[in-house]
């Protein structure tokens, strides 16, 4: 299926046309097999982290509209050096822990609009599929222990090893430093990374026993297991098969996931499969914060939760993360959020007032500029993702219609509104229904038009003040007051 979409794909650095790994059965829709690398539940999803979440909802949501059908998996990683250390700290169990972020993590998600994958698998419920894994490792003499009880993947004997992160092997390996313990680390201390980790007073409780001994799994390990168990068929059984598995479609994640994390699941699953583990990877890149890496000691760090306090509405700040591409480095600002606010209030009143249209005719011109306008927002979103001029067609489509707008129907409004909503299955932020205002506001509305009436002006002002105070505006419209959320 030829699907004139096309993404930048990071292992080639070119624009590539994507094409599913499996061919759709017959009468059925393509299924494409997405892996989206999820959060690290030790504390709250930062803005940037959401950045990525809302970047991988948007591909997921545009290749449902492109006819696809999607098989997401996103991981929680449960159990890490972070996540141990932090539950320590906290004198919770591990599980206690983390279990308190990953609501919250889901509470994010559902504020942001952001649907839901199919599977959300656990890092700590795979621990069977990773032994699996590190065995076929041991016995390739691909992987090796070591006397305190981990196991190691030894990067020499993957050849390919950097070609996700264009790292020359030759040079890695002349400054690695032999092994590497920590789960994240830069590209000069890439070495050997460890599997499994052997248990050390550390850990507390958070231990497993396996045939290499008691210990943990190696993040990046993770991830591999975790995509072979529900994209792939190679546990069916509850057996590892490496005839089983077969080429998925996409993995994403942040550019900062590209090397180690990425490299690392290149390495050791295709070591495992002698199959190629992926075939097209993206990365979107970083959020600052007022054009400064984000970071506590900064005072620029944001949660959700935080500007949510400072009275910002969670579809702003999807509106604003996806006003850029997801290749460009996003500076978040108040006064953008602000801009973003204002763009977003244009759409919401345009949808609002198509409930005004009321021509006895319908619009001749209005055909040929629906049909444009989706040609538009389709071919910029084809153009990998390109959300930029997608949202400008909107904009100006907008701006077309209000030119004519004595010339809509009611059955114009509806087509339109139609249109929105298929465009909005892509973007997730328009609103369709307006809020119903309390009855008390509707009320005093009532009272300022009878005052406004009377020409008595000082009443009048005294209760349009005490509808916005309640967070309302009033309108006045040709058949009356009409009450609007700010």
């Amino acid at each position: 299926m030829a699907s004139g979409f096309r993404i930048h794909e990071t292992m080639s650095r070119k624009l590539q046309s994507f094409e599913p790994v499996q061919k759709a059965a017959k009468g059925k829709k393509p299924i494409i097999r997405l892996y989206t690398c999820g959060p690290t539940v030790y504390n709250f999803a930062h803005i940037g982290n959401l950045r990525a979440y809302l970047w991988e909802d948007l591909l997921r949501r545009y290749l449902k509209f492109k006819g696809f059908d999607v098989l997401q998996v996103m991981n929680l990683t449960d159990v890490e050096d972070k996540t141990i250390r932090d539950s320590r700290k906290a004198g919770l169990p591990l599980k206690e822990f983390t279990d308190n972020y990953i609501k919250a993590f889901f509470e994010d998600l559902d504020r942001l609009n952001i649907e839901r994958a199919e599977v959300y698998p656990r890092a700590t419920d795979h621990i069977p599929e990773i032994i699996a894994l590190i065995e076929v490792l041991l016995k390739k003499g691909i992987a090796y222990k070591t006397d305190d009880g981990c196991v190691w993947f030894s990067i020499a004997k993957f050849p390919d090893y950097g070609a996700l992160a264009h790292i020359d092997l030759t040079q890695l390996q002349a400054g690695a430093s032999g092994r590497v313990l920590k789960d994240e680390y830069d590209k000069e201390q890439a070495a050997d990374f460890a599997l499994w980790k052997g248990w050390d007073e550390n850990d507390g409780d958070v231990v497993w026993d396996s045939p290499f001994g008691k210990g943990r799994p190696g993040w990046h390990i993770e991830c591999s297991a975790m995509s072979m168990k529900h994209l792939t068929d190679a546990f069916k059984g509850g057996k590892f098969d490496a005839g089983k598995f077969e080429t998925i479609d996409i993995h994403t994640g942040g550019v900062d996931n590209m090397f180690p994390h990425h490299e690392d699941e290149i390495a050791q699953s295709e070591a495992v499969t002698g199959k190629r583990f992926v075939k097209y990877w993206m990365h979107t890149e970083h959020l600052l914060v007022d054009n400064k890496k984000m970071a506590k000691s900064a005072g620029n760090f944001y949660t959700l939760r935080d500007l949510i306090a400072k009275g910002h509405d969670p579809r702003t700040f999807r509106y604003l993360i996806q006003s850029v591409s997801y290749h460009q480095k996003l500076n978040f600002t108040f006064e953008a959020l602000g801009a973003a606010k204002e763009a977003l209030k244009a759409i919401d009143d345009f949808i609002l007032n198509l409930g005004t249209a009321k021509s006895p005719s319908d619009c001749k011109e209005l055909p040929a500029l629906l049909a444009k306008l989706e040609s538009e927002f389709t071919a910029a979103m084809d153009d990998d993702l390109n959300t930029s001029p997608a949202f400008a067609s909107i904009h100006m489509f907008m701006r077309d219609i209000n030119r004519v707008h004595p010339k809509i129907s009611k059955k114009d409004a509806e087509k339109i509104i139609a249109l929105f909503k298929k465009l909005d299955s892509v973007l997730g932020v328009m609103r369709f229904e307006q809020e119903q205002a309390p009855e008390d506001l509707t009320i005093l509305a009532k009272q300022r038009d009878e005052a406004r009436r009377k020409k008595d002006w000082k009443e009048s002002d005294r209760l349009r003040d005490l509808i916005t105070k309640a967070g309302w505006v009033v309108e006045d419209l040709p058949e009356g007051p009409r009450l609007k959320k700010v």
